[in-house]
């Protein structure tokens, strides 16, 4: 094997992967090997750079006493482990070491201390007459899960050395249905929280929305609620995907119920301002547009958001009063991390109306494109009203979250709320300013060639550096999923095949030519137990299309559920599989975010809409997609026949008695949790995104809901959508009172609050 193979190897880089269909076995060339390790900051353009890259790798793990991170899960019981695989584990109770060569059999002494998670800290010591080049000591106690630091003295050969471990200890397990759920089947409600109309919101789903859907929820029989992910975006221009975040750590202000806020019973001003004529007319124009125009919310929004704020600093802030104490504990809890992120808001405001229009971070001045710079403190102080603004905010969308998550839960829910994780963030973003060190700006995760992408997909989200995350003790994972299960009883993983390997595109080359970087799965997926056990909360990983066979080992062995999709789960002859064949251990749905509704697959819209958008590329190709949907129709009509929720040999069946058959067909499975969508409820027929098209070409994540929120009660088509929700209820409502998922009094941070600046 040649240095650069072995070099690649070395920091996870694949050396192939199995294509789409018949493509076959695509290899990685040298060429993509080279382009991806130089976006690493590995130089191995020559044979000869990537030999010394590899010699400095090897003396850079052989200078290491002991690992600088451990990750170890708990045994599992005897009754799980006929179902679980083997994997890298160590043993809790011992403490591996690699020793210098120089050191081999000589005399060896050693003191240990291990500091816990709550502050105690144990000692030992200990001997050995002949040391061993790898050899293990006991720990002082054996730890229970949490985050511990290793403390290590050892001397010999007449040397001392000093080492340090973050040693992290995990369940064996996360939060399963049977553990939270007693074994019971539940359904909920899923929906895109921006699509949401309203009698009183302002033209975007919002946080009080949320809260009277969770209550209407749990009032139909459903036991969580679960809502697109609401990571902080933009919210204008193009920048208005979910799954393209400024960061996955904190909230998009846009979902901020402005007249929730208890700053506006105190502010004349704000309440003068949303009585001015101006403002009212442009409030009931945004409220009755057909998209959600994120850009003009925001310009209403904002300057009633910073009067409001003015009104806090003035009466509350720095005070000993409820809300003033409410605020002082979000940021102790926050600490740094949402100081940087307040201050990269003010940064960017600041230099865009010095530029007059945004730009990227890595194109600001120079020294502020370093956060830990002079010039950034001074800008921190010189604008720290405008910096504790959007810190305000993020307290005040926490507290609105977590009055919906409670309202849910209040009214019966057994998991309550369903957060989403998006799989990475935008480049230009906060987290990437604030962590440099730990992404990989000159590559993209993407995903590789199939038929409906035959050059690849580059989705333009720069990729964690898997040894950078490793090395930072992976604090930077533990933040971000202490923030997406926070006030959660469930949380979903997008692209879960993430947590195992990532599709890296570097800059510059085609998808065609990208290459799949290994990531550490034990140690992502144990963090991931451990912070579910600790919120209560189930995990679900989206696991769709073509994935590794350890992956669905994997979640199954750790306890996550995978993800069902009717419109995918089909059998060679491209029938509907039968109820009985689903997983308990899923969620099943009928759909996702990026496929048709109901409506939408019924009635070939989908179809029409990719040819629209050239998509599909001629006349002849739509026609065989219209046949093949029409087997699909038909097809649809024998399962659901077959499982008695239609009638054999009725007429075709409406719209909502076939929504209706949809969902109870899914109620019938052994899934432990059904998601049914909010759009499939209300029959909508337009798809909220449109994959593979900008936003000039179709709207995607703009589309609202045609049914206000107010009309769900009274509506027929609803009741018929739901009568299956209903009567499989029983399933899961009596796990009300019995267990609480939604943690609403948890904050996103433990302990340990990561290194950021």
């Amino acid at each position: 094997m040649s240095s650069l193979s072995s070099l690649a190897d070395r920091v996870g880089i694949l050396p192939e992967y199995v294509g789409h269909g018949a493509s076959g076995v695509c290899a990685t060339s040298d060429e993509t090997r080279v382009a991806l390790l130089a976006a690493m900051g590995i130089d191995a353009s020559t044979e000869e750079r990537a030999r010394e890259a590899l010699d400095a790798l090897d003396a850079r793990e052989a200078a290491q006493l002991i690992e600088r991170v451990r990750v170890v899960a708990e045994p599992r019981a005897p009754a799980h482990r006929e179902h679980t695989v083997e994997r890298p584990m160590g043993h809790a109770v011992e403490l591996p070491l690699r020793l210098p060569d120089a050191w081999s059999g000589a005399p060896l002494d050693w003191t240990m201390e291990l500091h816990d998670e709550g502050g105690a800290v144990h000692r030992a010591s200990g001997s050995a007459r002949n040391a061993d080049a790898e050899m293990a000591l006991p720990l002082p106690v054996g730890p229970a899960p949490g985050y511990h630091t290793v403390r290590l003295h050892v001397r010999a050969a007449h040397e001392e050395r000093e080492a340090e471990q973050t040693l992290i200890v995990t369940p064996s397990s996360c939060v399963t249905p049977a553990g939270l759920l007693g074994g019971r089947r539940v359904f909920g409600i899923t929906a895109n929280l921006y699509t949401i109309r309203s009698a009183r919101n302002w033209g975007v789903g919002d946080l009080t929305d949320l809260r009277d859907l969770a209550v209407w929820s749990a009032e139909v029989g459903a036991d969580f609620i679960g809502v697109n992910p609401l990571h902080a975006l933009r919210n204008h221009d193009s920048q208005i995907s979910p799954y393209s975040p400024v960061s996955r750590l904190f909230r998009n202000v846009l979902y901020l119920d402005v007249e929730a806020v208890p700053e506006l019973a105190e502010s004349a001003e704000a309440r003068e301002m949303l009585a001015r004529r101006d403002v009212r007319e442009a409030l009931r124009s945004v409220h009755a547009s057909e998209r959600v125009e994120y850009e003009r919310v925001m310009a209403l929004k904002r300057p009633v958001l910073e009067l409001l704020h003015r009104t806090f600093a003035r009466a509350h802030r720095g005070t000993a009063d409820a809300r003033g104490a409410a605020y002082a504990r979000y940021l102790e809890q926050q600490g740094r991390s949402l100081t940087t992120f307040a201050t990269f808001l003010a940064l960017d405001e600041h230099v865009a109306a010095e530029r007059g229009g945004r730009a990227c971070w890595r194109e600001w001045p120079a020294p502020y494109r370093d956060p830990r710079s002079p010039e950034v403190a001074r800008f921190r102080d010189a604008h720290r009203e405008q910096v504790d603004f959007h810190s305000w905010l993020q307290f005040e969308l926490d507290r609105q979250l977590e009055a919906a998550a409670r309202a849910g839960v209040d009214a019966g829910m057994a998991v309550g709320l369903y957060q989403d994780l998006a799989i990475g963030s935008a480049g230009d973003g906060s987290d990437t300013w604030a962590f440099p060190e730990l992404f990989v700006m000159g590559a993209s995760i993407g995903a590789p060639p199939d038929p409906l992408a035959p050059q690849g997909q580059n989705w333009a989200l720069p990729p964690l550096d898997p040894g950078a995350l490793r090395d930072t003790g992976y604090h930077y994972w533990r933040f971000l999923l202490r923030a997406a299960l926070a006030h959660a009883g469930a949380l979903r993983i997008d692209h879960v095949m993430g947590l195992f390997r990532q599709f890296w595109i570097a800059e510059g080359m085609p998808g065609s030519q990208g290459a799949y970087v290994r990531f550490p799965a034990h140690d992502l997926l144990g963090i991931l137990a451990l912070e579910s056990v600790r919120h209560r909360a189930l995990i679900v990983g989206e696991d769709l299309g073509t994935v590794p066979p350890e992956v669905p080992r994997a979640m199954h062995e750790w306890g996550i559920l995978g993800s069902r999709v009717l419109y995918f789960e089909r059998d060679h002859a491209g029938d509907f599989r039968g109820a009985a064949s689903y997983p308990s251990l899923s969620l099943a749905t009928a759909n996702t975010h990026d496929l048709p509704t109901i409506e939408g697959f019924w009635c070939g819209r989908d179809i029409a809409l990719r040819r629209e958008v050239g998509l599909i590329t001629s006349d002849d190709v739509m026609e065989r997609a219209r046949a093949e949907r029409a087997r699909d129709r038909q097809a649809l009509v024998r399962r659901l026949e077959a499982e008695h929720v239609l009638p054999a040999g009725a007429a075709e069946p409406r719209d909502a008695e076939l929504r209706g058959a949809v969902h109870e067909f899914l109620c019938r499975t052994p899934a432990a949790l059904v998601g049914i969508s909010l759009d499939d409820l209300v029959g909508e027929t337009e798809p909220v995104n449109l994959p593979g098209v900008t936003l000039d070409v179709y709207p995607s994540w703009q589309r609202r809901l045609h049914t206000p929120l107010d009309a769900l009660r009274d509506d027929a088509d609803v009741a018929t959508s739901l009568r299956c929700s209903r009567a499989n209820a029983s399933n899961g409502s009596n796990a009300r009172n019995t267990a609480n998922g939604s943690n609403a009094s948890n904050g996103p941070n433990g302990p340990d609050e990561p290194d950021e600046p």
